[in-house]
């Protein structure tokens, strides 16, 4: 009986060491421990879920970001030319603007002027604000701007631009001088500017003074281009005329300063118009 009860209780005894090493190795000690594995097999889970649409959103970015670069490098212009009262409408000798047309914003300009008729004294109110800044402006530089001849009417046009014929005759008219519906003062978007140094005219030597100079690297920032640049008749219709700012807004007027173009050629560069039919 010794033998028998010791046999089986060295079974017992083995048995029970086996259960308790099985189950040491594979019972945590704790609650805390327990959760702690719990928490770092679920972070390493959801790290390898995770992961791919880290790599995906990424992707996602690095294409949105190379897409505003290209679009950064080429600026996408919204351009109505064919709305009369658009800030971008074209105007010249192949866009004649409506007859009764009449911008319907014009408010007098408060900068110093050379002729008291008030119809030429004013400017739509988004381009007078901006002719205002630039004069005050080039005041700071020592630089004394004078506004000539603003807003024209259809008629005011009409007038003008028959005493010229007859003056001068049609073909001469035609180079300086816009027919009636043809002319961009029209719009009220347009300022002749001089300078005493040009004894307050309308001339080319303008381009050349220290007020002219000042305007032709600085009418941009403000909204305005020389509409008819030197050398550029074939394409505008119209002889050089340093003096004609035409207000177009500053992103659009920067970035045609920045081409060295012409209104004409900006457009067809941007695929707005076909061809340049001056």
């Amino acid at each position: 009986m010794i033998i028998l009860n010791n046999k089986w209780t060295l079974i017992i005894v083995t048995s029970l060491l086996s259960f308790n090493l099985v189950a040491c190795s594979s019972t945590p000690k704790n609650d805390d421990s327990l959760n702690s594995s719990e928490a770092d097999v679920n972070e390493l889970s959801d790290q390898e879920e995770k992961k791919p649409l880290i790599d995906a959103n990424q992707k996602d970015q690095g294409q949105q970001k190379n897409s505003m670069e290209k679009e950064d490098e080429q600026e996408i212009f919204l351009l109505d030319i064919f709305n009369d009262n658009s800030i971008t409408a074209l105007v010249n000798k192949q866009h004649s603007l409506q007859e009764n047309y009449e911008p319907k914003d014009l408010v007098t300009i408060e900068v110093p002027t050379t002729l008291e008729n008030p119809e030429v004294n004013q400017l739509r109110k988004e381009a007078a604000d901006a002719l205002k800044s630039m004069f005050d402006m080039a005041l700071e530089s020592d630089i004394k701007l004078y506004a000539r001849s603003g807003y024209r009417s259809h008629n005011t046009q009409a007038m003008l631009f028959e005493n010229y014929a007859k003056e001068h005759g049609e073909e001469a008219a035609n180079r300086y001088s816009a027919r009636p519906g043809q002319s961009e003062h029209q719009t009220g978007l347009v300022m002749d500017i001089t300078s005493e140094s040009v004894n307050f005219q309308l001339d080319e030597a303008f381009g050349e003074t220290r007020e002219g100079k000042w305007v032709q690297e600085n009418a941009h920032k403000y909204g305005f281009i020389i509409r008819y640049p030197e050398g550029k008749e074939e394409i505008t219709g119209y002889i050089y005329e340093p003096w004609h700012l035409r207000y177009l807004g500053v992103d659009i007027a920067t970035a045609i300063y920045e081409s060295g173009l012409t209104y004409e050629e900006f457009l067809v560069k941007e695929g707005i118009i076909n061809e340049v039919n001056p």
